[in-house]
């Protein structure tokens, strides 16, 4: 991983940042001259190590035995937390157009150290390129790269934790639709019954549905269905657990929203003007953005 602002070439005259994580972390510190005598191949294993989410410190002080003069032993530097920003880093690059945490988590530990690496030479000039290359267009959103266009955020720094989460939907309809509803007399069959596997299969699959959304380690998919006999509808509750480093929002919606469509599939014969909604989020545990839990217009 080299940077284009560090003006390092393949041929590793100098030492790149992500050496230099690998180096700060193992706790060395290697002038050039001794960078210079390490084998290309040895160079090349430090960046790997340096780039890699985390820091193989053995590996790292395997990798330098043989450079002249030895490395000077340090203080081991970690990597910035990826839950808060640095203080004199949030100052820095306030500039050019700031770092919303969103955005900050994202980034990848090689991206966030270099930029507090850099931040801390105090050269307004590097900063200001560090800033273009690494962070760019996707201080805006934390799905869109640097230099524009989407992509995944990379998670895999994160705590894998238990994630819950719980949205609802609702369908309304028309008498008679209702009643064949109530009295299981539709022709296709066990309309709740499908509708709750739907919500379920829905779930399992929200990676495939929605764009940049993670594949996660789903550990129970609840959906409840209740008929309101008052206003011809069903009030459809998804809750939806997983043991992972990013949330399950995204799987409870979509179980939700997907059980509502199957009711509305499985009914539509007998009214086909069905209103779905609103659908939302109740509530969510776990992760760094903390607990959610919505609490306005008969909201749970």
């Amino acid at each position: 991983m080299l940077y284009r602002f560090d003006e390092v070439s393949t041929a590793l005259e100098l030492v790149p940042l992500a050496a230099r994580r690998a180096l700060d972390q193992a706790g060395l510190k290697l002038s050039l001259p001794a960078w210079t005598t390490l084998e290309l191949s040895d160079r090349r294993r430090l960046v790997e190590i340096g780039a890699a989410t985390t820091v193989d410190v053995a590996a790292v002080r395997e990798t330098v035995q043989g450079a002249q003069p030895e490395p000077k032993a340090i203080a081991p530097v970690d990597d910035p937390s990826a839950n808060s920003v640095p203080k004199d880093v949030t100052a820095a690059l306030e500039t050019y157009g700031g770092m919303p945490i969103g955005v900050w988590g994202a980034l990848s530990p090689l991206d966030r150290y270099t930029l507090a690496k850099v931040v801390s030479r105090g050269r307004e000039r590097r900063i200001s390129a560090a800033y273009a290359e690494i962070v760019g267009f996707s201080r805006n959103s934390s799905h869109i790269a640097p230099s524009g266009g989407v992509r995944m955020v990379d998670v895999g720094a994160k705590a894998t934790t238990e994630r819950v989460a719980r949205a609802s939907s609702r369908i309304q309809m028309n008498d008679e639709a209702f009643k064949r509803l109530s009295e299981n007399s539709v022709p296709k069959g066990d309309v709740l019954g499908t509708a709750r596997l739907a919500g379920i299969m829905a779930a399992k699959r929200t990676h495939e549905l929605i764009p940049l959304c993670h594949q996660l380690k789903i550990t129970n998919v609840v959906v409840e269905l209740a008929l309101d006999e008052s206003a011809n509808a069903v009030d459809v509750v998804a809750t939806v657990k997983a043991h992972d480093r990013t949330g399950v929002e995204m799987e409870s919606l979509t179980a939700a929203s997907v059980a509502a469509l199957t009711l509305y599939d499985m009914l539509k014969a007998f009214d086909k003007s069905m209103v779905i909604g609103p659908t939302r989020l109740l509530a969510k545990s776990g992760g760094r953005s903390g607990d959610f839990r919505a609490t306005s217009e008969g909201e749970a």
